[in-house]
Order: structure tokens, then sequence, then C-alpha cells
């Protein structure tokens, strides 16, 4: 099975409609909230664009190359759940970039980053295209452990070592974890996965805003620093 159907299809079929994933933006000054249900959908719709639009097979390199973002989590899940590799540098099949981004690649398609999902207007728009896919994803064949998932690591690697981080951090199903750093993804990410809780990010934090934060949230965890 691939990182996606271990780690999140659990968390989907216990409770589709929890909240998974809180994104702010203290530049732009937005909130977004992703239950486990809508995430899947948009993971299902990045499974479908990767393998029937781009021919991507389980082991094909995946660039993902985007900030720490909802729609970062929706592109992570959907590559995985295809069994495609996911890479953070180098060359790739498919690469999926910010706005104003460039990759090696043969496909190079820009994510808005939108906070409402809206699309891009580049030539390959992430965000339009996999809309016309659907909501629900099957894949063709199992994704093997050995089958490469994240930066030279195997599926069974990556499902490992975020089940550690989540044992190590102390995070559990009740667990709300908040992140205010680039470099927490995509290990916090995979570690409230595999614990089954739930993970606000805060990109461009305000300091004077995260101690409220942190109590209308409830958070139990916090990452500040590149723990």
């Amino acid at each position: 099975m691939s990182v996606t159907e271990i780690l999140f299809g659990p968390l989907l079929k216990a409770d589709p409609g929890r909240p998974l994933i809180t994104h702010y933006d203290d530049a732009l000054g937005t909130r977004v909230e992703l239950s486990r249900a809508t995430l899947a959908n948009w993971a299902a719709k990045t499974a479908n664009w990767l393998r029937d639009e781009h021919d991507i097979e389980p082991g094909d390199p995946v660039a993902v190359l985007l900030p720490a973002h909802w729609q970062t989590a929706g592109v992570l899940l959907g590559a995985w759940w295809c069994g495609a590799h996911v890479v953070t540098s180098g060359s790739a099949s498919v690469a999926i970039v910010p706005p104003g981004g460039t990759a090696s690649a043969d496909v190079v398609a820009v994510a808005s980053l939108h906070p409402m999902g809206l699309g891009s207007g580049a030539a390959v728009d992430y965000n339009d295209d996999v809309r016309l896919h659907g909501d629900d994803f099957t894949p063709w064949s199992p994704v093997s452990p050995d089958t490469l998932a994240l930066d030279g690591s195997t599926v069974e690697s990556v499902v490992a070592e975020a089940r550690s981080l989540a044992s190590s951090w102390g995070i559990d199903s009740s667990s709300r974890v908040m992140s205010t750093v680039e470099s927490s993804w995509p290990s916090a990410f995979l570690a409230v996965l595999a614990a089954g809780g739930s993970l606000v990010h805060v990109s461009n934090p305000d300091a004077d805003r995260l101690a409220a934060r942190r109590d209308s949230e409830k958070i139990t965890r916090s990452l500040e620093s590149s723990s």
C-alpha cells in the first residue's frame, strides 16, 4: 500500500468530517480549514490527474516544490496515493511549483496557493486541471513497501519515520499541532497523519498573534523551531 493508504486511509474511514489541516497566512490575513474528507477529495483529484493525464506510475519522480500550505498537503497525498516518488530537488517527470517557480521536469504545473484554491492562470494550472478529475481514486495495482516515496526513502521507511516522530514528539489522536516553520514540512504533516491528530500551520507568522492563536486553536504541541 502507498503512504496515503497506510497513514491517511484509516483516518478518513474513522471520521471523515474531522478537521485535519488548518492553514493561516498572516501576510494575507487568511485562515482555511480542511476536513479529512475535503483533503481526500483534493488528493484523489491529484492522484487521478498524475496517473491519467501524466502517466505517473509507482516509483516515477514527481517534484513537489511548494511551501507548507494546505494545497501542498493535497498534492503530497495525491502523489503518494498513485505511488509517485516525491522529490524536493532535482529533475522529475512532473513538477508542481508555486507561482513564479521553475523546475527541471517534462511538465511544470503551477499551484496557485490561493486561499480558496482558485487557479493561477498558468499554461499548466494545477488547480484548474485537477478539478476535471474524479473525487475518488482506485490504484490500478498495489504500491509495494520498497517503492521510493520521498527523496530516496521507501514507503516503508517514510511510514516508520512518521510513526517514530509522532512518538518522539508526544503526539496522538487528540493532539493539535501548530507549526510556524517551513523546515517542519513534510515531517510534521506525516507525523500528524501517523498519530491521527490535526495540524495548524502558520505561514509568515506574526509573533504578536501566536499566543492568542494557540489558545483559540486549542494547540497541544508547538513546532516553532526546526525540531
